[in-house]
């Protein structure tokens, strides 16, 4: 009788991978950032994620609460392939603890714009994979979440930024993330309430350089704007800055606020391939501070399976 023993054999490789990371930047304006002074960029990788094994972490939301920085933001977890929202905490805004995963459903969760209304915070994360916006509110800051409503429903919609202006809250997002290329816009008179979709939505068409929203919507000097990022030729390169002229439930307007981009990749670094997110907020003496992300290519040891 004759045995055959076979041999598995496992042969080592490398792989490139895609991953994201965080970077703060502080400026005069935020038209106009740039990284500070004393820290170094990022302030965030997968590397501090300590509950989950993480490829990379992106798209970044700030809060100040009770005098400390909050951030939340996406990690995508290696195992699930899913994404899940994280935060960190800051005394100063620039340096960061990472404290844990606080929102994790069975499938994929990103951009995690934040929202404070009658001493409320919401969080309003893409959710597009249930083809829903989803509307969650903090039940215990900032490690505990419950689900309040969905908000839309029946499409993919990718990036939902929400500002509450005359009188009114306003939401722009994308509906096709596979094109980037069209902005859709929705009011209501109530967060909670029901959304009504504006009648010249959508507002960007087969605009793939700054339809899709890009952080967060924002005011300034009594003025409104909104950052969009730029997916043409290829998915994050840089964020655009647009000012909004003209809001009303009839009529809707925006220009191009400058002709450079916001934040850029630099063909080097962390953010070698592009960036794709600012969320601004002022810091009370004329200057702003950002929380952005940035992309490039890494490379991950593994091991073939041969028999």
């Amino acid at each position: 009788m004759i045995s055959i023993i076979r041999m598995t054999l496992f042969l080592p490789r490398i792989d490139r991978v895609h991953v994201w990371s965080i970077g703060i930047y502080t400026g005069e304006s935020p038209f106009a950032l740039s990284p500070p002074a004393g820290i170094g960029n990022p302030v965030l990788t997968a590397r501090h994620v300590s509950d989950v094994r993480a490829r990379y972490v992106a798209d970044p939301f700030l809060l100040r609460h009770d005098s400390s920085w909050y951030m939340f933001f996406e990690v995508l977890d290696e195992e699930s392939h899913r994404g899940k929202i994280a935060y960190a905490r800051s005394d100063d805004g620039l340096h960061w603890l990472y404290g844990g995963i606080v929102l994790d459903e069975p499938f994929h969760l990103s951009y995690p714009y934040l929202v404070t209304w009658n001493d409320e915070i919401y969080l309003v994360p893409e959710s597009g994979a249930v083809k829903a916006v989803r509307l969650y509110r903090a039940s215990q800051f900032p490690s505990h979440w419950v689900l309040v409503r969905n908000l839309l429903a029946g499409e993919p919609y990718a990036d939902p930024s929400l500002i509450y202006r005359h009188a009114r809250w306003w939401m722009f997002a994308v509906s096709d993330p596979r094109r980037n290329d069209s902005l859709r816009l929705y009011y209501a008179e109530h967060l909670e309430g029901e959304w009504t979709e504006h009648p010249r939505s959508p507002v960007v068409v087969s605009n793939p350089h700054w339809a899709r929203p890009g952080g967060r919507v924002f005011e300034c000097g009594g003025r409104l704007f909104r950052y969009a990022q730029d997916d043409s030729p290829k998915y994050g390169r840089q964020v655009w800055a647009l000012e909004i002229t003209e809001l009303t439930t009839t009529h809707y307007e925006e220009r191009l606020v400058q002709d450079q981009p916001i934040v850029r990749g630099s063909g080097w670094g962390w953010h070698a391939l592009g960036m794709h997110h600012v969320d601004v907020h002022p810091l009370g003496d004329g200057r702003w501070i950002a929380c952005v992300d940035g992309h490039r290519n890494a490379r991950r040891f593994g091991f073939t399976r041969r028999r």
